[in-house]
């Protein structure tokens, strides 16, 4: 009886075992020639053909803390250096109907940005929501002050920090202070500046080109500063906008290349005449809560919202409908303007 039931066992230890060697002939079978070709085990290759393909990433991706440096505009400043290169140019008025720079980078790969020129409040204000490391050459009282109230990491020209600021003989004082980018970042080392951030960039950039649908057409877009009649004309081929002061194209002072962008913001906010240094003129800009504005690309112009809940919350920029608009993968200006200041496209 007990020789039986051995006989019993192994006849489907046996029939179990083929089974299982025809499955694995079955497998080998169907994948060998994926195999072959590869030298992987057949297995692997079907596991890795169910990974997803990696998406492309934005010019501006990667989580290095952004420089925002205050640009002079005014002057012998004109022309500066390394606008081009910049992720965000925030332009807005200061005292005297002027217009000033901030330019923001991302891990900027040049020698040279500037000229530098002192702070205001309201640059503050887009210097944190961009969890940048503030760079300017002085600035108001009250903008001096609130680096310091905030705790701002901050390089300023006047504190003269070792070779980070130069001057140039080419430009007149007080135009000609050009910050050297390399010895930058060794003095923010020095001062032990937090230089990686887990902040979103404020720009929804896409890398997948978009164009604007049944928008407002805009080959040229004019934006009358009272001291600076700016004007940003569309290259189609090669799809970027070459930005224009009055007739006079703006060049790069060192590589004489044209200044461009592909892609302009426009903001309508408040601004008035503060009694900050009384005399000086100084301005103030109303820029939290939903601002009305323009989002500008490849040839068109859409209306949108720019919404700011607190100084240094993160500005949204959303279509009429309330979804947050894609901006193409590229330079932006971001033009800060008088709410009454009258935009026009041709």
């Amino acid at each position: 009886m007990k020789v039986k039931i051995l006989i019993a066992l192994l006849i489907v230890v046996i029939v179990a075992l083929g089974v299982l060697l025809g499955m694995k002939v079955f497998v080998k079978e169907d994948t060998n020639e994926v195999a072959d070709e590869n030298n992987n085990d057949p297995m692997q290759v079907i596991i890795d053909e169910k990974k997803e393909p990696e998406k492309p990433k934005s010019k501006y991706a990667g989580n290095k803390r952004t420089l925002a440096v205050m640009i002079d505009n005014v002057g012998s400043a004109i022309p500066q250096t390394s606008l081009n290169e910049a992720m965000i140019v925030y332009e807005a008025i200061v005292e005297g109907s002027l217009t000033r720079f901030m330019a923001v980078y991302k891990d900027p790969q040049v020698e040279n940005i500037g000229p530098a020129r002192s702070a205001r409040p309201y640059f503050i204000d887009y210097a944190l929501e961009n969890d940048s490391i503030f760079v300017h050459y002085g600035g108001s009282d009250k903008a001096l002050a609130e680096v310091k109230s905030l705790k701002i990491d901050n390089v300023n020209g006047m504190d003269s920090p070792g070779k980070v600021y130069w001057r140039t003989n080419k430009k007149t004082a007080p135009h000609n202070a050009i910050v050297n980018v390399e010895e930058t970042w060794k003095y923010i080392d020095t001062r032990n500046y937090r230089t990686t951030t887990n902040e979103r960039n404020v720009l929804n950039y896409v890398v997948e080109e978009r164009n604007i649908e049944n928008g407002i057409l805009a080959n040229k877009v004019n934006i009358p500063y009272s001291t600076s009649k700016v004007n940003f004309r569309y290259n189609a081929e090669k799809k970027i906008y070459e930005r224009y002061v009055g007739n006079t194209l703006q060049k790069d002072w060192i590589t004489a290349e044209a200044l461009v962008t592909k892609n302009i913001i426009i903001t309508f906010a408040k601004n008035y005449t503060t009694n900050e240094e009384n005399g000086y003129g100084r301005q103030a800009i109303e820029n939290i809560g939903t601002l009305d504005g323009y989002y500008i690309t490849n040839g068109m112009a859409e209306k949108i919202k720019c919404k700011k809940t607190s100084r240094s919350a993160r500005t949204v920029y959303q279509d009429l409908q309330g979804n947050e608009i894609e901006v193409n993968d590229g330079n932006t200006y971001i033009q800060i303007v008088p709410i009454d200041l009258n935009i026009t496209f041709e």
